[in-house]
Formats: structure tokens, sequence, C-alpha cells
């Protein structure tokens, strides 16, 4: 595998933010690989959401540079960058004025931003993603009428439709019962392993992180904490160090990737004493 996206030396802080909250990221050094999912975990405020920003280039680096193919980031327009690297964010709005099928076919926009029909390509790429992610019956469905989980396979049609290199989501389980977990996360390594798409998943969700991804990014307050594969960076001691509560880190009997659990403290009674005490 070779570098697909390469981050050097990176900074950013947010104008504005309160003194304490404005450095959100420092000296980021990360690479990509093309053709791997990359998980990156850690704790609220780590980060994870401003690295999925400065790849799309919504906010550009403070220092520092990001590689993307070869070429800095910052020769990219936003639109061609989108033929590229598509993202699936958590939640979307649910009064958008579209159909399923329109919201989808808004994935093509960037292979032809100055387009206002879509061609015959357009639809059959758009029915493919539909088809994939299971959501070929609600294409006449306004989009105010569907559920979360619904809502958040669209958004994962829409952005297969782009036919990306690189594929991003943010928490991309978050409103899915367990069924539509676990065809998410079947159709992302299918996606990986037959299209060769670079899949780089952002999620609060340690466990889905150390089945799915062969690398994680673990961060803390703005910064690398460690990177590797999930049996390396997964260790319980940092992890409780990091998240500030006691964790424990075993093998999944069925696969033999990491665990992770965290130890629930007793209930503390009035007067200061650990409950169900003789």
């Amino acid at each position: 595998m070779s570098a697909l996206v390469a981050v050097h030396d990176v900074d950013f802080a947010y104008p504005g933010a309160p003194v304490g909250r404005r450095v959100a990221l420092a000296n980021l050094r990360l690479t990509v690989e093309s053709g791997e999912i990359l998980g990156v975990i850690g704790p609220n405020s780590a980060g994870k959401t401003t690295i999925i920003r400065l790849l799309t280039k919504v906010v550009s680096p403070s220092r520092g540079e990001i590689v993307f193919d070869g070429v800095s980031l910052a020769g990219w327009s936003r639109w061609e960058l989108a033929r590229h690297v598509a993202v699936v964010p958590q939640d979307m709005p649910a009064a958008l004025p579209f159909t399923v099928e329109q919201l989808v076919l808004m994935g093509r926009y960037p292979h032809a931003p100055r387009r206002f029909f879509e061609t015959p390509a357009d639809l059959a790429a758009a029915r493919a993603a539909m088809a994939e992610t299971g959501v070929s019956e609600l294409a006449r469905t306004p989009v105010q009428a569907l559920s979360g989980g619904e809502r958040q396979r669209v958004m994962l049609a829409r952005a297969l439709a782009q036919e990306p290199r690189v594929l991003i989501l943010d928490e991309p389980t978050a409103h899915l019962d367990l069924r539509y977990q676990a065809e998410c996360i079947g159709l992302l390594r299918r996606i990986n392993r037959e299209r060769g798409t670079t899949v780089i998943l952002v999620s609060h969700d340690l466990n889905l992180a150390a089945e799915v991804c062969d690398r994680l990014l673990l961060l803390a307050a703005g910064r690398v904490v460690r990177v590797g594969p999930p049996s390396d960076v997964l260790d319980a001691g940092r992890l409780s160090a990091v998240y500030g509560c006691d964790v424990t880190v075993s093998d999944n009997a069925l696969t033999g990737r990491p665990l992770v659990q965290v130890r629930w403290p007793e209930p503390v009674a009035r007067g200061g004493e650990t409950g169900n005490r003789a």
C-alpha cells in the first residue's frame, strides 16, 4: 500500500474560541494508506471532527500541509476534491425539501458542477448506490419522512454515488439498529475490498473500530496519542488515561480482536460510602 493522504505537522485553532479550547489540533502527523480502513477514535473535543473538516477543505491548517495523492490540498478546489473524497455526516437536516433519489443524485454534482441535468450515467450511479444501501424502495419518499436510520443509509448512498476514492464516515452506525449496523459494516467492508475504496471511520464505538479497522488513530486534546493496529492502540492503561475511566481490554472470543469494556463504578451512597455494603 502507498500513502494516499499525508498530514505533515499540522496545527489548527478555531478563531474566537475560548482560550482553553482554541487549539483543536497540534503537530498532527498522519498517513492514510491507499485501500486501508483507518479508525479515528478519542474522547469528546479530541479533534476528530476537525480532522474531517481539514481533509475536506472546510477549514485550512494554521500551520503545516496536507497532501492528497501527491498534491498539496491547498492546490485543490473543493468541488474537485469532492470527486475523490466523500463524507457521510453523523446527522443531516430532517426537513430537506427533496426526495431520496434527488438527494442521492446530489452526489453526482462534483463530476460536472456546471451541469443542470443528470445524465443516464448519473442515474445509473445513483440507483446502484441506493441498491447497495437498501434504500431503492424509498426513491420517491420525501427526506423529511425518513427515520433516523433511513436518513443515515440515504446519506451513505449519496456518498457512494460520488464514486470516491476516500470515504469518510462520522459515527456511521449511530442511528442504526443492530440489523442495519451489521449490514452497514458489511457494506463498508465490501466497498473497501471490492472497490479498493479507502475508508476513514470516525467513531466513539471502540469495539466497532477494533473489528473493522486496519489501523487506529487515538487522539486526546488535539494531539496524537498512538497510531497503529487495534491490538497495539487499544491498551487498557492507555485508554483509561485518555478517557478518564477504568477500562479493561480482552480478546474477542469470536474474532480475536480487542474487546474494550468499562468497569462501571459502584454507586456512592449519601455520606460517601459505597453502596451494597454489609
